[in-house]
Formats: structure tokens, sequence, C-alpha cells
């Protein structure tokens, strides 16, 4: 079995700049790009070189140090310094409106920033280690959510994935692929199911080509045939992650999750979240306050720059949809499985009175 996450980091801090892997090109091809700009970062979000909610937090952060950098050369006293960058700071954090981790990275950067006793110089580097903190917490918070999510995998089960939600999301390891990787290791004869995931197809073009590297099986099918499946017995839970969860459990994750949720639903199927405590935002009540982010219409008219429909057609684009916390059986968290009371739950983890 290939050891991809040991190998491979998605994204990490090197020196004066950001090296994460181009997702946009893969499976056709597996390279790293080095971000070396705040504006190139804030690109590299919006575009998807980098994504998956933890991701995108971590690279949130990095692109906090970088516009540090270039302020940093304009000769700004250390007040302008800090109140420039602070500024920076929220523009980075409106790269992408619904991955709550990209403020929440932001805002662990801006703390730094403000308790800061040190001078410019001292900031960076202050910036720098809080990033490469997050950076490998990140990893030791998904092992964990892994191992916690293995313990409710049956033995031999078909496990069904949306999106990804794999080491490529994560800085490593993955979310809901960290539960497929750490029950992996304890019974081999665990396999997966991965929607194709319309419109950008994240499923077919990472998580199955993540799961193939690290030699688990995997079976790829488009999204409209989970139910399928399902109704034939083929698929004995669904784990997908997340990008931002409300106080009362609803969860936002990526556009089709929501079909998936109810399909299980109707099945007797269980049906799990994967996520750090990072996605929660206790500062929502529910699922109708996540922003859902309006994307490109031509990620739906076109596939590989070749459009597949009329020119005139209208397009709709949300990138996510909501999951009502009804239909979720337990959010796998590094602090173990939460269930239903969701928001006494939650509100138990953070310890909110």
């Amino acid at each position: 079995m290939t050891e991809f996450n040991s190998k491979i980091k998605t994204i990490e801090w090197v020196d004066t700049y950001s090296k994460m892997i181009d997702q946009t090109v893969i499976p056709h091809e597996f390279k790293y790009v080095n971000i070396t700009s705040g504006e190139e970062m804030f690109a590299a979000i919006k575009t998807m070189i980098v994504r998956g909610a933890p991701a995108i937090g971590i690279a949130g952060a990095h692109g906090v140090i970088l516009f540090a950098q270039e302020l940093a050369k304009k000769g700004l006293s250390r007040e302008d310094f800090v109140a420039e960058l602070l500024k920076k700071a929220d523009y980075m954090a409106t790269s992408r409106p619904t991955a709550v981790n990209l403020m929440w990275a932001v805002k662990k950067q801006k703390e730094v920033i403000r308790e800061s006793q040190k001078d410019i110089a001292g900031i960076i580097e202050e910036l720098k280690a809080n990033a490469i903190k997050m950076e490998n917490e990140d990893i030791a918070i998904n092992k964990k959510i892994g191992d916690y999510g293995a313990e409710v995998v049956p033995k031999g089960a078909t496990i069904l994935t949306h999106c990804n939600a794999g080491a490529l999301a994560t800085v490593g390891y993955g979310t809901a692929l960290g539960v497929v990787r750490s029950a992996f290791a304890k019974d081999n004869t665990v396999q997966v199911f991965a929607d194709e995931t319309r419109p950008r197809q994240q499923g077919a073009r990472i998580t199955t080509f993540e799961l193939t590297m690290d030699g688990i099986p995997t079976t790829l099918i488009t999204d409209g045939m989970c139910s399928y499946f399902m109704k034939k017995g083929m698929i004995d839970m669904v784990v997908v992650g997340a990008d931002r969860i409300a106080a009362n459990g609803d969860t936002a994750n990526k556009i089709g999750t929501y079909t998936v949720a109810i399909a299980a639903k109707y099945h007797n199927i269980p049906f799990y979240i994967a996520a750090p405590l990072s996605t929660i935002d206790t500062s929502i009540a529910s699922g109708d306050e996540i922003v859902i982010e309006e994307r490109d219409r031509e990620e739906v008219t076109h596939i590989n720059g070749k459009i597949i429909c009329a020119k005139e057609v209208n397009v709709i684009n949300p990138g996510f949809d909501v999951t009502p916390h009804e239909l979720i059986t337990g959010i796998i968290t590094e602090k173990g499985i939460l269930r239903p009371d969701y928001k006494k739950a939650i509100s138990d983890v953070f310890n909110i009175v």
C-alpha cells in the first residue's frame, strides 16, 4: 500500500512562501505551486487551487503572512503596519464565504497581530510559527477524527463519500477519508463508493486519486446513483466532510450532500459528518444563517473546457447546500462523536453555558 499521507503535505509554509498542491490539475498532473503574495493566495483560494475547509483555513493563515511580508517592505510605522495588516487579514477572509475554517484561521492570526509585543519582523515570525503550529495540529486532529470514526465502521463496510474530505482537503490524512483510512488500517475489507460530485468532480478527480494511491478499494459512481445502490443494500454508511456546522448541528457541505442525506435517511443508512471542532460555528443558531457561495456558471456548462449544453441556458450554481441536523447520525470530531441533541452536545464540547 502506498504511504500517501506520510510523504505528501497538501499545504505548508516554507521560509518566505506557501507551498501547495495544485488541485485543479489532478488527476492529470500532480504538482506543487509556490504562492508568494497575498493576492496570489486570495486567487488560489478563490479558484480552488487549494480547496477543502481545513486546507483553506491554513491557506488563509499563510495569506496573512504573505501580506505581512509585503507591508514590511513599505517602511510603515509599527502602528500603521498593524492597522493595515488587520485590514488585509479581513480581506483574505472574504476569498470564500462558506468555509468557516478560513475565518477561524484568519482570526487566529489576527489574535497574534493584536497581542504581539514585538517589532514588525517579530510579528511576522510569530505569524509563521502560529501557521506552522496550525498545520501540525491539523494532521493530529484528523488522525483523532479518523480513529473515533473507525469505531462506528462495521466490518467489511462499504462507505459512501461525497466530494473530497481527504488528505487533499486538509494538511494531511483527511476528515471523512481519515475515517476511511483508520477503518481500513484495522480492516482491509472496507471499501468506498465515491460520488463524482458535480460540477467540479472532486469525488472523481481527487477522492479516487487519493484512495487508489493508498490501495483502498474504490468504486466511482455518478451523483444520481446513490439511492440505487442504497436500495440494493450495497452501501452500509455515509461519511462526508463539512465546511460549516451551525450550533444546532445543521451542516453545510458540497452541493449534493443534502440529497445523499435524504436518501440515507429513507434507507435507514447511518449518515456521519467528519469535521474538526474549528468547523463548528457556534455564533450561528442554524443552517439558515450560513452564507452559500454562488460560483461561476461555466463550472456547470463546461467540462474540460468544452461546453456541454446550449450556450443560452440559464445556470444557477450554488457551491454548497445545508443538511438539516435531523438527518445526521453523528458528527465525528477530534473530541469524539457528537450525537443528538446537537445543540446540547455542541454546547457541552465548547463549554458554553
